[in-house]
């Protein structure tokens, strides 16, 4: 058995050497036992109980690597020298079968189905992800006299690999014209005046505080977007681990916590003017030949939702016309349509139109009765697989929407409109600021009264059970207030 000891410092340089001597002395992947940790010597070659007859195969080994050459493919060698990073204590003798199987079989290294390649290239993606991490996450700290003549830095982090060598020429050109010190439990990498060394892993240091990281941790603050969030993306490209040494991470907890509530004020502090482009189309429909709401027809509607149907843009399904009598006395706008809804092509089959059906029987509210339709036509989605993931529309789909149900009301003519969520109150009364305090009540608009509610899939998406219950009551008692209403104004 051979024993190869590789040094700590300049690996995957040992390791390429000893490998490219090894096959050249055609000596199998069985018979090589791999070590790490040694420190830097001429000899890779250990003995190991032979004595001198080692001392003597590793001399022979050494004239046989100068005799016999042998290549291998350039992205082996690319791949052997971001592998021999990674922690796996396995990683030099995996990269030695494979480079032993390479002799006979170059192609190889293009075979996707190999087992052994596969191991390898997510071993090489570790390493690479870790590199990334360490780029992103470390946090230098000021440890010099403000009047030295050049300053002094110094940072902590946690690799999981062995990326700090291979890393410290890019910090070495990032931060040139200061000195630093980066500390990890595995290797410490200094640079002072231009020169990169190396020394043992160390505990972590105590690091003074640094003044910018107020001023960081406010930035940080600022350019984070509560409508975006996405906590377990985040984490995947931020993991917890790194958080404990980075300071803006401490302002995390109460940005997530605060995320919701933030994110509905940027919504209604929005404009609620429409834009130029919705202006534009509005002066289209209004052109000679052009067919404006007044004249259209139920038929006319349902071929225009075909034809629109047949052209539709990625993401987008089918357009879903409302249901229900042509001449109700009371029409039901919901928000748009879900992905049970697009499937079936009519509005209110889903989970929020069964929970709107069972709370409104209750209500005495008859959907039979009622022309029900949504302020949007057409299901917005994300595709991931298999499923559709419903995206909440945006200001073009609004406009777009708009014609439609303007279309739709003058047909029907209703008495009274339910609006049910924020879409369906910012196209029919101009804005959804406030819909919170303003459900329950009746306003006037262009279309006639329209009485203000919340949306079912508001009350599903509400987690615990007592306060589900207590809007479930609410919802309800807001019907029975809409179908009083309704014939209330039948009545006068």
């Amino acid at each position: 058995m051979r024993t190869v000891a590789l040094p700590d410092l300049d690996t995957a340089r040992a390791w390429r050497d000893a490998a490219r001597a090894l096959v050249a002395e055609s000596v199998p992947p069985e018979d090589v036992q791999w070590t790490c940790g040694a420190p830097e010597q001429t000899d890779l070659f250990q003995a190991t109980g032979q004595g001198r007859e080692a001392d003597g195969a590793a001399r022979t080994c050494a004239r046989r690597q100068a005799s016999v050459s042998f290549n291998v493919p350039k992205s082996f060698v690319d791949l052997a020298e971001t592998v021999a990073w990674h922690s796996d204590p396995e990683r030099f003798a995996r990269l030695y079968a494979f480079l032993w199987r390479l002799r006979d079989r170059p192609v190889l290294i293009h075979d996707r189905g190999d087992a052994a390649l596969a191991k390898l290239r997510a071993m090489e993606k570790e390493v690479n992800r870790d590199k990334h991490k360490m780029k992103a996450f470390l946090r230098f700290r000021e440890i010099g006299a403000p009047d030295a003549p050049r300053r002094r830095f110094a940072a902590w982090f946690e690799p999981s690999h062995n990326v700090t060598e291979p890393l410290a020429p890019f910090f070495a050109r990032r931060f040139g014209d200061m000195d630093w010190l980066i500390v990890t439990p595995r290797r410490t990498a200094c640079f002072e005046r231009g020169e990169i060394s190396f020394a043992p892993g160390q505990p972590k240091p105590l690091l003074p505080e640094d003044a910018t990281e107020d001023l960081w941790t406010t930035y940080f603050r600022s350019i984070f977007n509560p409508a975006r969030l996405k906590v377990k993306a985040m984490q995947a490209e931020m993991p917890k681990k790194y958080w404990k040494n980075m300071p803006e991470a401490a302002a995390i907890p109460g940005l997530i916590a605060q995320a919701e509530s933030r994110a509905r004020a940027m919504q209604e502090a929005a404009p609620t003017l429409p834009p130029l482009r919705a202006g534009r189309i509005r002066e289209r429909l209004h052109a000679p030949g052009v067919l404006r709401p007044m004249e259209l027809t139920f038929n006319d509607l349902r071929r225009k939702a075909e034809d629109e149907t047949r052209t539709a843009r990625d993401g987008y399904g089918r357009v879903v016309l409302g249901e229900g009598p042509h001449d109700a006395p009371l029409m039901v706008v919901g928000e748009q349509p879900g992905d049970v809804e697009d499937r079936e092509g009519r509005p209110f089959v889903g989970p929020s139109g069964q929970l709107f059906d069972n709370v409104a029987e209750e209500a005495g509210l008859d959907r039979k009765a009622a022309y029900v339709t949504n302020a949007v036509k057409q299901f917005r989605y994300v595709q991931r697989g298999k499923r559709r993931i419903h995206q909440s529309p945006d200001r073009s789909d609004i406009e777009h929407g708009r014609w439609w149900l303007d279309a739709e009301i003058k047909l029907v003519k209703p008495t009274l409109i339910l609006s049910m969520g924020g879409t369906a109150a910012e196209t029919l009364t101009g804005t959804r600021k406030g819909i919170l305090k303003r459900r329950g009540h009746v306003e006037e608009t262009e279309h006639g009264p329209v009485f203000l509610t919340v949306h079912p899939s508001y009350i599903l998406r509400i987690p615990d059970a007592a306060r589900k219950a207590k809007e479930t009551d609410l919802f309800r008692a807001d019907l029975a207030a809409a179908q009083a209403h309704l014939e209330e104004l039948r009545a006068a």
